[in-house]
């Protein structure tokens, strides 16, 4: 019985920006695809040394969080994922109409085992910022973070409200 060789596909890893990143993960493909064609497992695997987090550390590419930017009658809302943060990471501010959000995550993971030591450690600082809306009420300004997301609430003026004005579509 002839024996064909069988391609795994895996899911796709984040894209980074960090060149050197991209390289390291193409050599590991080249290394895995070389040996699979002898019966081998991946050297990864036999290592065991296969990363605990990705490069870019659960932000999407860039290291840079993904947010939602919502509007109600009475407010816009920004909700950013920073999972793995605590409020003591996060910084939000406002200088004139431009509101910046930054932060800093730290991730280490350290094992001791017979024969063998791993340590990783990752890091990344980020920042984001949004220009501010006509209509917004500067001085209610409110940011919360519970359970890895952070949401700021940006209140609009009573004229703001009342400014807003329902026009009847008409068939035809």
């Amino acid at each position: 019985m002839a024996q064909l060789p069988v391609e795994k596909k895996q899911a796709p890893m984040a894209r980074t920006t960090d060149p050197f990143v991209t390289l390291r993960s193409e050599m590991d493909r080249l290394f895995d695809r070389f040996t699979s064609g002898f019966g081998f497992p991946s050297l990864r695997r036999m290592l065991d040394v296969e990363p605990s987090f990705p490069a870019a550390w659960s932000f999407g590419d860039g290291g840079v969080p993904a947010v939602d930017v919502t509007e109600s009658a009475s407010a816009y809302k920004i909700t950013a994922e920073l999972p793995g943060m605590s409020e003591k990471d996060v910084e939000v501010s406002l200088t004139e109409d431009m509101l910046t959000i930054k932060g800093e995550k730290r991730a280490e993971r350290e094992e001791k085992g017979e024969n063998r030591y791993l340590s990783e450690r990752s890091y990344g600082a980020f920042q984001r910022s949004f220009s501010l809306p006509r209509g917004v009420d500067r001085d209610k300004l409110a940011a919360s973070f519970a359970n890895g997301v952070l949401t700021v609430t940006l209140p609009k003026t009573v004229e703001a409200q009342k400014q807003e004005k329902k026009i009847e579509v008409k068939a035809g």
